[in-house]
């Protein structure tokens, strides 16, 4: 069918929706609306491509348009929208170029209208970015002039149907069994855990399949900024942060949801990212009954993870000197997993490493327990090895006493 043919047919359509009577969604009229009209213009269609007409038109009316076809390719898990320069996305990891060129930037304006007016949220002059969360989960971020100076930028990112299991990351070629064994066995030990790495590197997705390793019995709370983990577990709580209102009041922040998870009487809290004062409060959870907890944060590398978490507790506003900040960081988290995404669209953990304590210069000391080294890449795909160090972590005797490892296995 040409494109002027599907043109005739949508302004047909569009009439029709506009002279039916109320009562029912003009979604729901949508399949009488596109058979009257091809009455109407003496069309007759076959069945097989009348339903692609039909879903193409509940794309364009009620949908997303363009960029449909892109959000149904479970491949995709990242869609890109740079104004009227160009469609992008993230395939299997790697970013490509797409077809979909938007001419005019109210059609881009539009989409983002339908993305978050039903999720109560807004977008203009006064308020140009918005993000917002999808009721399938998947995270929305968008930005309008004058902020952005190529026009409305929209990102959507998705993310799997099914939550990711240890033995999944394992499958991918995130991480070798032995190491995460090891990960496995010390969450069930209840040692508190740092997922660390930059964007899109995985660590929701790793700090979420560690979560798995949560026991049955007890009570889980997640806070997140917007709500993508799922967790198997019977009792769990989930709290999600909320932006302030048009008048710009009823914020509600990751400190005050930790403080008030700290009143539900969790096992475990679970925190998808610090990234600001949150930090001190998460700590002080870890040190007050709360060990086996786990958080992620933006860093390169496990110290500078370690740094960053300092950074973020002075932004608390609490007057604290840099020793107990340290001491606290020392005393609260146990290991620190860092996860990278390489060239190849591939996403590895590259260091599971122990904090050890703070030496006497007042410096957290870390021990590398499994490193991933690079080899070469082939085919455009990276090689490497997941080696363990040697260092014996300190508390392996507590796995063996309660089976989860065997005596001998790590040494």
């Amino acid at each position: 069918m040409t494109i002027a043919a599907r043109a005739r047919i949508e302004r047909g359509v569009i009439v029709r929706l506009r002279e039916a009577p109320d009562g029912r969604p003009r979604r729901e009229q949508l399949a009488a609306a596109l058979r009257e009209t091809l009455v109407d213009q003496r069309l007759v269609i076959p069945a097989g491509e009348l339903r692609l007409l039909e879903r193409w038109l509940e794309d364009r009316l009620f949908g997303l348009g363009e960029l449909a076809p892109l959000l149904r390719d479970d491949r995709v898990t990242e869609v890109m929208v740079n104004g009227t320069r160009g469609v992008w996305v993230e395939r299997d990891g790697r970013l490509e170029e797409t077809a979909i060129h938007f001419a005019d930037p109210e059609e881009i304006l539009v989409l983002i209208e339908r993305l978050v007016a039903p999720l109560g949220r807004r977008i203009d002059l006064a308020s140009p970015l918005v993000d917002a969360r999808l009721p399938d989960g998947s995270r929305v971020h968008a930005v309008i002039p004058p902020i952005s100076l190529v026009g409305p930028v929209l990102t959507i990112r998705r993310f799997a149907q099914r939550a990711l299991s240890p033995d999944d990351l394992v499958r991918n070629g995130t991480l070798p069994p032995d190491a995460m064994a090891y990960l496995v066995g010390a969450v069930r030990e209840r040692r508190s855990v740092l997922v660390s790495g930059g964007t899109s590197s995985g660590k929701t997705t790793t700090l979420n399949a560690l979560a798995f390793a949560v026991g049955d019995r007890e009570r889980i709370v997640t806070i997140e900024d917007a709500a993508e983990l799922r967790l198997p577990q019977p009792n769990v709580v989930a709290l999600e942060t909320r932006a302030p209102s048009v008048e710009g009041s009823g914020a509600v922040d990751v400190r005050a949801l930790l403080r008030a998870a700290l009143r539900m009487r969790p096992d475990r809290i679970v925190v998808g990212e610090v990234r600001g004062g949150e930090a001190l409060d998460m700590l002080q959870a870890m040190n007050t009954g709360h060990d086996g907890s786990l958080t992620t944060t933006h860093a390169n590398s496990p110290e500078e993870a370690i740094a960053r978490l300092e950074t973020l507790v002075l932004m608390a506003g609490v007057d604290l000197p840099t020793r107990a900040i340290r001491e606290q960081i020392a005393g609260s988290i146990h290991l620190v997993v860092q996860q990278a995404r390489f060239v190849d669209g591939s996403r590895k953990i590259t260091s599971i490493a122990e904090v050890v304590g703070m030496d006497d210069e007042g410096i957290v000391h870390l021990e590398p327990i499994f490193e991933f080294h690079r080899t070469a890449s082939e085919r455009g795909k990276v090689k490497g090895e997941f080696r363990a160090t040697g260092y014996m972590p300190s508390f392996i005797a507590e796995f063996i006493t309660m089976g989860l490892v065997t005596d001998g296995e790590y040494l």
